[in-house]
């Protein structure tokens, strides 16, 4: 049986409940944007912490939806978010 984004989100809703974990419309794309955002900044910098902090906050919801038990990131810098988030 195949899925379709409606079938999981509706249109006429911005947010569903996956094992208790709120998720919101938009939030793999925001992760993707900002984990290639994060990659143009400079380690150490103040807009490298604020996409290092959307990412980890990101990081419950993915899993909860199973987006990082079927793509690991390739970027050592989002993998070690994903990393420390999760130990």
């Amino acid at each position: 049986m195949t899925v379709r984004p409606e079938d999981v989100l509706p249109d006429d809703q911005d947010t569903a409940d996956f094992g208790g974990v709120p998720l919101r419309k938009g939030t793999v794309a925001a992760f993707v944007r900002n984990a290639q955002s994060l990659e143009a900044a400079p380690e150490g910098s103040p807009e490298a912490e604020q996409l290092v902090a959307a990412l980890a906050d990101a990081v419950p919801q993915l899993r909860a939806i199973g987006v990082l038990d079927v793509f690991a990131p390739v970027s050592p810098r989002v993998r070690a978010v994903v990393d420390a988030v999760e130990s």
